[in-house]
């Protein structure tokens, strides 16, 4: 009995737990870059400090990891100069919130007022001398290794410069966590060094890795388990009547 009322117990809520992973996942399914997250869970016993433990006969479930999937999206055409995205395995450096740094696959970049590169989130973007800042009247190009050049729209217009170049990094997909602000950073709190072989492709944005139709089915079929251990407990609670009418019968 009690091994069956714990199993079911716990196993209904992470069940609630996965499916609000699989919700926010559905939720980003049209967010440049995003990755989906996935709940693990597993099965441990309960552990007692008393004198006589007794049997091993109570468990319950866990929420044992958070697995990212890290499948690149689908890149989409925009045109736009300063929409990147990274062709193959990479990511962006952007400076966080925080003052740390923490990576990226959303390359859908805008320039604030004063002209620093920044994401739709409004974190600058970092350059291999920290943020990139794009003086006025100029026409910008990205290169393939994230260098950022200019060109004046007035006065010699053939005269290219370079202003900067986006730090490109491809550390251990081990070693990076997700924080809650969505962007990814080293487990170690470190700050990844620049990967030369990483390239970005200027005009373009990465999709979501999201197979909504892939997510569904795993929300349908989380609701049907969700339902099948609210029946369990409800056969325990009918088992322990019946067992009680039994026993108050002699």
């Amino acid at each position: 009995m009690d091994r069956l009322i714990y199993t079911a117990m716990t196993g209904a809520s992470q069940t609630l737990s996965r499916q609000a992973a699989v919700a926010h996942n559905l939720a980003n399914v049209s967010t440049a870059g995003y990755r989906a997250e996935e709940h693990r869970l597993r099965a441990v016993q309960v552990q007692s400090n008393a004198a006589q433990p007794g049997l091993p006969t109570r468990a319950f479930a866990v929420d044992a990891s958070t697995h990212n999937d890290f499948t690149p999206g689908p890149q989409i055409y925009t045109g736009r100069a300063f929409d990147m995205a990274l062709q193959g395995p990479g990511w962006i450096a952007v400076q966080a919130a925080d003052g740390s740094e923490a990576y990226t696959r959303n390359g859908s970049f805008e320039l604030n007022v004063n002209g620093i590169v920044q994401t739709r989130n409004g974190l600058p973007v970092q350059g291999d001398g920290g943020p990139i800042s794009i003086p006025p009247e100029v026409k910008v190009s990205v290169g393939v290794d994230g260098t950022v050049s200019v060109i004046p729209e007035s006065g010699a217009q053939n005269t290219v410069n370079v202003i900067g170049r986006i730090k490109l990094v491809n550390p251990p997909e081990a070693d990076l966590v997700r924080g809650e602000d969505g962007l990814f950073r080293l487990r170690d709190g470190s700050a990844a060094p620049v990967d030369e072989r990483a390239r970005i492709a200027s005009g373009y944005t990465e999709g979501s890795n999201v197979n909504a139709a892939e997510q569904m089915v795993t929300m349908i079929s989380l609701a049907r388990q969700f339902e099948m251990q609210m029946k369990m407990l409800s056969t325990a609670d009918a088992n322990d009547r019946a067992a009680a009418q039994i026993l108050s019968a002699r």
